[in-house]
């Protein structure tokens, strides 16, 4: 099988592996997901994940999920860390001490800026490490599901 073939048998397995449910889409295991349309469209929790990440981890971890010379490349860590590590990490933190060096991610469990989108971060970051997406803003987005708009209210108690 030529690598274009088994790039696109792969893309289509994983296709088949996802649904949709009012909008989001998650993966057999539950873990919520990406989905990109042929024409660069992103669904709106990839979208949102794209916004709630430049206002709230890229000061430390830089634009697009790359990393800084401060935090790490989140596009990386999410190449290798399960949905439910990267909540664990987001919302309790965690050190690392190396000999040359030491690094504390904060836990951001209370700051609802950042829990009530986790999910939509983690779909971004995992369409970035995935090369799904390019850097930059995405062009065309789905419109916002009303379970989000829901789901926003719930989760700030409005």
């Amino acid at each position: 099988m030529t690598l274009g073939l088994a790039l696109c048998a792969g893309a289509v397995a994983q296709s088949a592996a996802k649904k949709v449910k009012d909008g989001k889409w998650e993966l057999a295991d539950g873990s919520p997901t990406y989905e990109v349309v042929a024409d660069g469209t992103v669904d709106w929790y990839t979208f949102s994940g794209f916004r709630r990440y430049h206002s709230e981890c890229h000061v430390c971890h830089g634009p697009e999920g790359e990393g800084s010379t401060y935090a790490p490349g989140l596009i990386e860590s999410v190449r290798t860390m399960s949905y439910a590590d990267f909540l664990q990490v987001v919302a309790s933190g965690r050190e690392v001490i190396r000999p040359d060096k030491k690094s504390v991610m904060p836990a951001l469990g209370d700051n609802m800026n950042v829990m009530c989108y986790i999910d939509d971060i983690y779909v971004y970051l995992k369409a970035r490490s995935d090369n799904a997406i390019p850097r930059g803003r995405p062009a065309k987005r789905a419109d916002k599901p009303e379970t989000a708009v829901k789901n926003e209210k719930t989760c700030f108690g409005s």
